[in-house]
């Protein structure tokens, strides 16, 4: 690791903010999402700000950490991956050490977040943090890690159930369901851009792989199961026309998502990833004009 003694701290830190993708903020949007559904319905359409703040500082330090671990454990295999190829470990810029203490101060700040926040929030935090970090290791043996990766991506859901009325109903679960789905759909549609790369690895699981000439209709049945969901959540709330119409244009995104990961070409499989967050930002204004038109 000759290149990361000859480093200075600016380039250090530079080094740091693309372990952590702080350049690319998709994975911190994709997480926030339900996170602010979960608060506005569960604080009726009025979140206490400071829950918002702490929610939104918590979850992208988590995340952050998520893709330090993550770096780490595919540490041996990203230079194989055309997409990959290029962070910090495949390069040499980082050591393992480094690796480990960013992670656990990313930890240790995102845990003093929850200081302001009741004791169910702090329990509910402890599988949070467990899945975040575990679930870079799942690709070497679970078939679909996006699975797994969903859990961890939905935890926010209970937890901000939890902040806000110090209780996890069911409707929070169903909500953590909806976006455990989400997930493995806009997932898979990452995973397939990768696929022939990890193909020839032979030692990565994905659900590209697992789902094989089936994964573009699991993208899709994940995305009808989600909507599915997502409606249920409606009628407990009875929603008003906004939700709903949300909800129709998360339903055009989907087809017009199918449209372009049907040739499974991979740049428009990425780039399809990339665009779910419309799908999150669109039910979030659904759900912010529902409340504001009751």
């Amino acid at each position: 690791m000759n290149d990361t003694q000859k480093m200075n701290w600016q380039q250090k830190l530079q080094v740091y903010g693309r372990l952590m993708r702080v350049e690319k903020p998709i994975g911190t949007l994709l997480l926030l999402w339900p996170t602010y559904w979960a608060l506005l319905i569960a604080s009726d359409g009025s979140p206490d700000w400071l829950m918002v703040l702490v929610f939104t500082l918590g979850t992208f330090l988590m995340r952050s950490a998520g893709c330090v671990v993550n770096d780490f454990a595919d540490r041996d295999i990203d230079g194989a991956v055309a997409r990959t190829k290029g962070r910090p470990f495949a390069m040499g810029q980082v050591s393992k050490k480094e690796a480990l203490l960013l992670t656990a101060g990313l930890c240790l700040v995102s845990l003093l977040c929850l200081l302001p926040l009741n004791t169910l929030t702090w329990w509910m935090s402890l599988p949070a943090v467990f899945l975040a970090v575990t679930y870079p290791f799942t690709k070497r043996f679970f078939p679909i890690p996006q699975l797994y990766l969903g859990f961890a991506f939905s935890f926010g859901v209970p937890m901000a159930f939890a902040a806000e009325t110090n209780a996890v109903p069911a409707l929070a679960w169903l909500i953590f369901s909806a976006n455990v789905m989400w997930t493995i759909a806009y997932d898979t549609c990452y995973a397939m851009a990768d696929k022939e790369d990890d193909l020839k690895l032979g030692n990565i699981k994905t659900s590209a792989i697992t789902f094989g000439e089936q994964d573009v209709n699991a993208v899709m049945l994940c995305h009808a199961v989600f909507i599915v969901l997502m409606a249920i959540v409606g009628w407990d709330i009875d929603a008003t026309w906004p939700y709903w119409l949300s909800l129709l244009i998360a339903v055009a995104m989907q087809c017009w998502q199918y449209t372009q990961i049907k040739g499974r070409d991979r740049q428009k499989c990425f780039e399809i990833f990339l665009k779910n967050n419309r799908i999150g930002w669109v039910i979030c204004l659904g759900l912010i004009l529902h409340y504001w038109w009751s």
